[in-house]
């Protein structure tokens, strides 16, 4: 009886020992009120310490920067875009410092012709306007404008360093997947064809998958993220781009899926009653209305194709 009471004992102590630990709990702080989802994305991708070897000065601007670019990705005004490019200019050389910093000093190098685009985009809206004196612009910029801007922008330009090692060694990749193998091009609009490219929302690689695509795709990120792989990232942006031609049947809008979402475009497509990139042009983000006409373009210039001629490879 004894040997009982003294197990009963000891069986009490401990209940009492484990549940102190959890009247002792702290508080949890209060939850953070809602901000901008944008500004959210980047911050996330930014607080892993990648950006603490930054001076704090230095470190605030980054993320100032990054968090205003991702804003203005998202407006659909393409105009605000152009104000951040001596920004631009002035974060790149801080980025390019560090190794930690450089993958983002490298996506924000291929990304710097935005900037330029749209302050040209700006200007010739300004020289269309009927009125001289008025110096309003309007918040859409017509397709017809954004496609003659890339077009200028991009017909004079060489080959991205980088291309000329990638394009014939993805090409066959593409062509495997039964890809046209003209859209090798999305890397380079994404990255200048460099695998080591990251942008602030957390794509990364060759082509720029995020993490839900590249898992989608069946790439792994640990313990090595295979996004920077490039021919794991090929093959994976490959099947991502021949699913999403498979569910519009048209090339615009499989890009603007690749870049915005497939989500997004298809609420856009319902809402506007709408089947083609053209007819939700102006509703799409800036980055989005930028991009698709700049991959036009550079498959234009480097291929000779527009994209209604790309032709699917035998399977």
């Amino acid at each position: 009886m004894r040997c009982v009471k003294t197990w009963l004992a000891i069986w009490i102590m401990l209940l009492l020992a484990g549940a102190a630990p959890a009247q002792q709990k702290p508080a949890q702080p209060a939850r953070p009120a809602q901000s901008d989802p944008s500004a959210q994305t980047v911050l996330s991708d930014l607080s892993d310490g990648v950006l603490q070897m930054l001076d704090q000065i230095d470190e605030d601007r980054v993320r100032d920067f990054f968090t205003k670019l991702q804003q203005q990705f998202d407006n659909t005004n393409i105009y605000e875009l152009a104000s951040l490019k001596e920004i631009a200019l002035q974060v790149l050389p801080v980025l390019q410092q560090f190794e930690e910093t450089q993958p983002y000093a490298v996506w924000l190098q291929a990304h710097l012709d935005d900037f330029d685009a749209a302050n040209e985009m700006q200007r010739e809206m300004k020289a269309a306007l009927p009125k001289p004196e008025s110096t309003t612009v309007q918040a859409g910029v017509p397709l017809k404008i954004v496609r003659s801007v890339w077009v200028k922008q991009l017909e004079k330009r060489p080959w991205p360093p980088l291309a000329h090692v990638y394009v014939p060694r993805l090409k066959q990749i593409f062509v495997s997947e039964n890809v046209p193998p003209e859209l090798v091009w999305v890397a380079g609009v994404e990255s200048s064809f460099d695998p080591g490219a990251r942008s602030p929302a957390g794509a990364a690689g060759m082509f720029q998958l995020m993490p839900a695509t590249a898992r989608a795709e069946h790439l792994s990120l640990w313990p090595f993220d295979q996004r920077y792989q490039p021919d794991k990232s090929a093959h994976a942006a490959a099947r991502h781009l021949r699913d999403l031609h498979n569910h519009y049947g048209d090339w615009p809008l499989a890009l603007a899926a690749y870049n915005v979402g497939e989500g997004r475009v298809d609420k856009l497509l319902k809402e506007h009653k709408a089947g083609s990139f053209d007819a939700i042009a102006g509703w799409l983000p800036a980055e989005t209305q930028m991009y698709v006409p700049k991959v036009e373009a550079t498959i234009r210039l480097r291929e000779g194709l527009v994209l209604a001629d790309l032709k699917t490879p035998p399977g």
